[in-house]
């Protein structure tokens, strides 16, 4: 979901639920779209190799599927990452202490439930900052969350990173812990970390938290099967990207016509996910003015996933202040989790 330059629609749910969540959207529902909106698409579209922006793969249905992907037995990463909280929660809310926690990109919050379990074990408020590009599945999360944590509060932001970082305000609580877990950082580049470090830097104050979750090298044969699953569901994922440009551009994407390709870059270090025409073909997307040729067999690379050192990644946060107060991993070196604070 994209999000325009000014903050809009608070919601407040009725019944007992009223003063504890806020919904708030960065972008009008009603607003239509506009070529500005859709730059990205377009630059991505009439470029050679023809690319398009992950967020897309996130609309309401993307986001279920995936949720369905972090089921799967090939999916290592997130019953991986999952093991680690259980482990090193307690440890991590101890060092934090009061405050309030920031998840980008949070889904359904299923692993955010072992942090707060564990700040509620240790008798701190609860305090809850999700940020989700699907409004769906966030405002669904956050009323189950408020159910099941009768002492919580929630402040959602609908919209990306980028913008929902900009509109933070400083917290109210001693402190405040910005949560990146389930290895997104690898959806982006190294030029794109660095702006999202600085992005993160910003929205702290010193002595702050940031808590990430990365996705460490392994074997070639692991990666590819976790990107490429037995059932389909990352072909499903992967494709209805190109239902929701139909959906959001007016486009009109023949999903029959494409196919999912995954594959890890052995040079670059990073899963490729991509869609693959199966035929020389015309797409058009209305509301953009763009009409797209593809050849047989010409992909449009849809996603990175990239694989980190953990060492080179302390590094690169230490670059922007944030100095690493932890690391835990599992017994397989597949997963790490790095809480910094910011100096």
């Amino acid at each position: 979901m994209s999000v325009s330059t000014t903050a809009s629609n608070s919601i407040n749910f009725p019944g007992s639920i009223t003063e504890r969540l806020q919904v708030q959207h960065l972008l009008e529902p009603t607003q239509k779209v506009s070529t500005i909106a859709g730059s990205d698409v377009i630059r991505g579209l009439t470029q050679t190799p023809k690319t398009l922006p992950f967020k897309y793969l996130y609309d309401d249905r993307g986001s279920e599927l995936f949720e369905q992907i972090c089921e799967l037995p090939e999916y290592y990463p997130t019953r991986t990452e999952t093991k680690i909280l259980q482990k090193s929660s307690h440890e991590i809310a101890e060092i934090t202490g009061t405050g309030e926690l920031v998840e980008l990109g949070s889904g359904s919050s299923t692993k955010t439930r072992i942090l707060l379990d564990a700040y509620q074990d240790l008798g701190y408020t609860l305090h809850y900052l999700p940020i989700d590009v699907s409004a769906g599945i966030l405002e669904i999360s956050a009323k189950q969350l408020l159910l099941d944590y009768p002492s919580l509060e929630v402040r959602a932001l609908v919209g990306t990173y980028e913008r929902a970082l900009s509109h933070l305000q400083p917290t109210k609580l001693p402190t405040r812990t910005i949560a990146f877990i389930g290895s997104s950082l690898g959806n982006m580049n190294p030029q794109e970390c660095d702006r999202f470090f600085a992005k993160i830097t910003d929205a702290l104050q010193p002595g702050e938290y940031f808590l990430l979750g990365i996705d460490l090298q392994k074997p070639k044969d692991i990666l590819e099967a976790a990107y490429d699953d037995s059932q389909g569901v990352t072909a499903a994922f992967n494709l209805n990207m190109l239902e929701h440009l139909n959906r959001r551009f007016e486009g009109n994407f023949d999903t029959n016509q494409f196919s999912h390709w995954a594959f890890y870059n052995e040079v670059e270090q990073r899963i490729e996910m991509h869609l693959k025409s199966a035929i020389a073909q015309t797409v058009e997307l209305k509301s953009l003015n763009l009409q797209v040729d593809f050849t047989a067999q010409e992909t449009i690379r849809t996603e990175i996933s990239r694989k980190f050192d953990l060492d080179t990644i302390q590094q690169n946060l230490k670059a922007y202040g944030l100095i690493p107060q932890q690391v835990w991993t599992d017994e397989n070196q597949w997963f790490g989790l790095i809480l910094s604070r910011l100096f």
